[in-house]
């Protein structure tokens, strides 16, 4: 059973089956897409979420040193595309990673992949739907035609919302309220959770919260990738020329409003404020390797697909850090943690005008990156079908249209339901677990197949450096400077010390009794104008305080040590995917010195992992989850019906 689980496709078989249609469907692909086309695709899918709404959080956790976190993310990007890259011109077919390590580690592998890239395509475009429709509501709102009597078309919070984020806000503002704070005080996402779930209407006590225009969004773009390449081909490019144009429109007013003034401090929060927008940044990149899921589609896939992904990321850099140094330059950049920092910005300076264009070309920004996300999602469940892992429905050509027909479908339904219901956050992370893990095993697909004599190779080849010494020198580099640099925080997480609990997390935890004690012990270390404790906003004077004086006041605290302390398994438990991160480092290095391994690949599966590993633990146990359910429709299904079990088919 074990061979059965790890059996591989050869190149050459892939190819022949390219070639001959696939047997059973005579309908092909139509060859249509070029360099720019695919660059096109490449930039619609980056330029997105990541620069209209994403960025704005990550500059305001890292300040304006936040570009280094746009390089580093960049550069481990272009690793994996590099090796994307050279499977692309080795097995020039749809199916993306799931092809690659059919062809590498074998079926379960490819399955494996295959269900986790998923996350990427489907998940990762309910988190984009729900990013629009922030914006298009936003739009609506500051749309006014005095002669028609319309001030702002106003879509009622229930309806821009998704049910959790409701319901979570409602929970989060009614603590804050028991802890001293007002209404009026409540930050503007808490407070439009908890009014969205207040205003819902109720059927038998359950609030009808959904994302109304998500929906919309999603059936629209899915209607277009169903009637043809061609047709997505060319809305793409207009909605790419659209959202260059402006972001070049913004770098060009913007400069002129830049106070280096503002970039001091560089890093305000430190390596840690940087290293918190992973999750944000590496989502504001996903997306260039939905280009290989093009390549049956493309006039000379071997040359133009490797070609098109590095284009896609070295423009796309140029522009994030242009962006980053913009915004952080003309605002300080604790105040970017909005949705919109684009508009925001432009809202501080009194241009109304920018504003205005920057949130209409945020609509078309984020229909793009629908689009190319929406396109790839089919073309791996299509490639599944053919395998026989999906049944056959899913590898159907339309006729007329020759697209993906029946799993277009199906991916309109799997991200359509769930924008309704699901949270931003909770997808994001997903989204980019998913997809870091398919890069990761895509690298070391290329490491597996590096010394195989028997691989038919393309035309594009990773350029070779041996490994053997400089991996060692680098891992033990590492941890000398997380000694010498960061000794603290370094030996904290190797004796697992007791951490203090963040303010916000410390406040919304405690009990009734609980809260009375500390508001009380806030009134004896105030200022003397604080004198009723029942008046007292316990989280605003917490947060207010610098990091030792909290540390003093958390110490000093009657409250339960457990309420302000993480210690033993609560706390190691966030250390796992750090602790898994260290071991394959070793694993690694050891290959590197007996097998000679080739450095890039190697460095695209280590920057991958660790950013993995930043994600922390709850985002791990979901994609273990979300794998376990894709195992057991394996095995109910794939296992049996594989083409490689059964040849004759």
């Amino acid at each position: 059973m074990f061979e059965k689980l790890f059996r591989k496709k050869s190149i050459s078989k892939i190819l022949q089956d390219a070639a001959k249609g696939y047997g059973d469907h005579e309908n092909t692909l139509h060859k249509t897409l070029g360099v720019r086309d695919l660059t096109a695709f490449g930039i619609a899918a980056i330029i997105g979420a990541g620069i209209f709404s994403t960025i704005g959080k990550a500059s305001a956790d890292g300040g304006p040193a936040v570009i280094f976190l746009f390089i580093f993310t960049a550069v481990a990007c272009s690793f994996a595309a590099f090796a994307y890259a050279e499977f692309a011109s080795m097995v020039p077919v749809s199916g993306s990673a799931y092809t690659y390590s059919y062809v590498a580690f074998g079926e379960l592998v490819a399955w494996i992949i295959g269900w986790s890239l998923i996350m990427e395509y489907s998940i990762g475009n309910i988190t984009v739907a729900i990013s629009w429709s922030d914006y298009f509501t936003g739009l609506l709102s500051t749309i006014k035609i005095p002669f028609l009597g319309i001030d702002g078309i106003h879509v009622p919070d229930w309806m821009t919302m998704d049910y959790l984020s409701a319901y979570n806000g409602h929970k989060h503002a009614e603590a804050l309220l028991a802890a001293g704070k007002s209404l009026s005080a409540l930050d503007p996402a808490t407070a439009l959770a908890n009014n969205a779930w207040l205003t819902a209407p109720q059927i038998g006590g359950f609030h009808l919260v959904a994302d109304i225009p998500a929906l919309g969004i999603i059936i629209l773009i899915t209607w277009l990738i169903y009637r043809g390449m061609k047709e997505s081909r060319n809305a793409s490019n207009a909605m790419v020329v659209v959202k260059l144009a402006v972001i070049l429109l913004v770098l060009a007013v913007g400069i002129f409003y830049v106070d280096t003034k503002n970039w001091n401090p560089f890093a305000p929060n430190g390596v840690s404020g940087i290293l918190k927008g992973v999750s944000a940044v590496f989502f504001a990149y996903i997306g260039f390797d939905a280009i290989s899921t093009t390549a049956e589609e493309c006039k000379n896939p071997q040359r133009d697909l490797p070609r098109g992904m590095m284009w896609a990321i070295i423009i796309c850099t140029i522009l994030y850090v242009a962006i980053a140094l913009v915004l952080t330059g003309i605002v300080k950049s604790d105040t970017l943690a909005v949705g919109d920092p684009l508009a925001f910005v432009f809202d501080q300076i009194n241009l109304k005008l920018m504003s205005g264009i920057i949130a209409v070309s945020a609509v078309f920004a984020m229909a793009s990156v629908l689009l190319v996300f929406q396109m790839g999602q089919p073309r791996i469940w299509m490639s599944m079908s053919r395998d026989g892992l999906l049944p056959k429905s899913f590898s159907k050509i339309h006729p007329k249209y020759k697209t993906p027909s029946f799993a277009t479908i199906v991916v309109g339904f799997v991200v359509a339901v769930p924008s309704l219901f699901m949270n931003l956050t909770i997808v994001t992370d997903l989204c980019s677990i998913g997809t870091l893990f398919a890069f990761v095993l895509v690298c070391a697909g290329v490491l597996v197949l590096q010394n195989r004599p028997d691989v038919q190779r393309g035309k594009f080849k990773i350029p070779y450096v041996n490994s053997k010494f400089i991996i060692p020198i680098a891992f033990i580099a590492a941890i000398v400077f997380a000694f010498t640099q960061y000794g603290k925080e370094t030996k904290a997480f190797f004796f697992n010390s007791p951490k203090t609990i963040q303010t916000v997390t410390f406040v919304t935890s405690l009990s009734g009794d609980e809260l009375k004690i500390v508001k009380e012990e806030i009134v004896k270390n105030a200022a003397p104008q604080i004198i009723l404790a029942e008046k007292v906003d316990a989280e605003s004077y917490l947060s207010a305080l610098p990091a030792d004086r909290y540390e003093q006041f958390i110490s000093a605290s009657k409250v339960s040590v457990e309420k302000k302390y993480e210690s033993g398994w609560c706390l190691f438990k966030h250390k796992i995917p750090m602790w898994i991160f260290l071991i394959i480092c070793v694993i690694i290095t050891f290959y590197c010195i007996t097998k000679n391994l080739s450095l890039i690949p190697v460095l695209g599966l280590i920057s991958c992992l660790y950013m993995m590993c930043e994600l922390g633990i709850s985002n791990w146990i979901g994609f273990g989850i979300w794998l376990v359910v894709g195992l057991v429709v394996y095995f109910a299904y794939g296992y049996k019906h594989s083409k490689l079990a059964n040849p004759e088919s």
